[in-house]
């Protein structure tokens, strides 16, 4: 008889849960945790390491802890081109990187690589805050990426091992280290010099060795790689103002429910500016830094003869980039 009581008062509470439509089953369902996993190849104080960790942060608040991200920094899971494969293939949920290597997938993205297109920081935030920058993350989808956001990286300017660059000439025989992308070399072959596709964690060797004469960067990526201990160097040219992207695996991205991936996009969106403000702190730092180390800044650089040096870079990739090309430059 006591047996046969409890069997019945299990159905009972079974049936009061299913007549409540099942909300205590429901609930736990709901409330699965879900872990992202984050790369970055800069270090953990690196202005878009904290960037991504402002988002997880957002995240975990949110939802009182049932959504984070792990943020692994300084290359933990790769260089930035096998980061990028990793996520295109679900095997890594998010990654952050230059806008560069990822323009060899997505084409449409080279465009804001091209040398010169931003006229200032001000322009580039215009420009992928807007409607164009809007358009850019959803080409990315049919490639297996999910677009989250815009960080910023200030200029990209040449540093060298050799001698002060002031003119076109000083490039002349110089072998500069560039990103893995068809625009970077031949932004640099234009510009009379020798361009060296290679991984951003091979640099410093390669400079040290003098596989390389120099390389190109913003002011902390050179500061804080220790380029500066071997290349005395740096022309602020600023030829460059390529965006980093933040990308998510669409393999990830559309096992979530809706709510969960608005959360996610609203995280990335409320991570930017703060990314941004590190950011402008870390390059006047970096900036002070590198000339307490001796660095020589040159800053007394004519840019007119190597705008003009990029036109047959800018004719070679009309034919596919040529209406983005035309609206980012209306952009005022």
């Amino acid at each position: 008889m006591k047996k046969l009581f409890t069997v019945l008062l299990v159905l009972a509470v079974a049936g009061f849960a299913f007549a409540n439509g099942g909300s205590e089953s429901s609930d736990t369902a709901s409330a699965e945790p879900i872990v992202l996993k984050a790369a970055d190849t800069h270090a953990i104080d690196y202005p878009t390491v904290l960037g991504l960790i402002k988002m997880g942060e957002l995240l975990d608040e949110w939802t009182d802890g049932r959504i984070t991200i792990e943020v692994y920094p300084s290359k933990q899971l790769g260089e930035e081109k096998e980061t990028i494969e990793q996520v295109q293939l679900g095997a890594l949920d998010i990654v952050r990187t230059s806008v560069g290597p990822v323009g060899t997938i997505v084409p449409e993205l080279s465009v804001l690589s091209l040398p010169y297109i931003f006229r200032s920081a001000e322009h580039s935030y215009k420009v992928v805050d807007g409607e164009i920058g809007d358009e850019l993350l959803a080409l990315c989808e049919p490639h297996g990426f999910v677009g989250l956001g815009w960080y910023g990286s200030g200029q990209r300017s040449f540093y060298n091992t050799k001698r002060p660059i002031r003119s076109l000439e000083d490039l002349d025989g110089l072998k500069f280290r560039v990103m893995q992308n068809p625009v970077f070399v031949d932004m640099v072959d234009a510009l009379g010099a020798s361009a060296t596709p290679m991984a951003y964690g091979e640099v410093y060797t390669a400079l040290s060795t003098g596989v390389i004469d120099g390389a190109e960067n913003n002011y902390p990526s050179f500061y804080t790689s220790n380029h500066y201990e071997v290349a005395g160097y740096y022309t602020q040219d600023e030829h460059l103002r390529v965006p980093e992207i933040i990308l998510m695996s669409k393999k990830v991205f559309d096992t979530l429910s809706a709510e969960d991936q608005e959360l996610i996009k609203k995280a990335a969106a409320e991570s930017v500016p703060y990314q941004r403000e590190q950011w402008d702190l870390m390059a006047a730092e970096s900036r002070k830094k590198m000339e307490e180390a001796g660095v020589e800044i040159i800053t007394d650089v004519d840019k007119t003869p190597f705008i003009n040096a990029m036109a047959p870079v800018y004719e070679k990739h009309a034919a596919t980039l040529g209406p983005w090309i035309e609206r980012i430059q209306a952009v005022k």
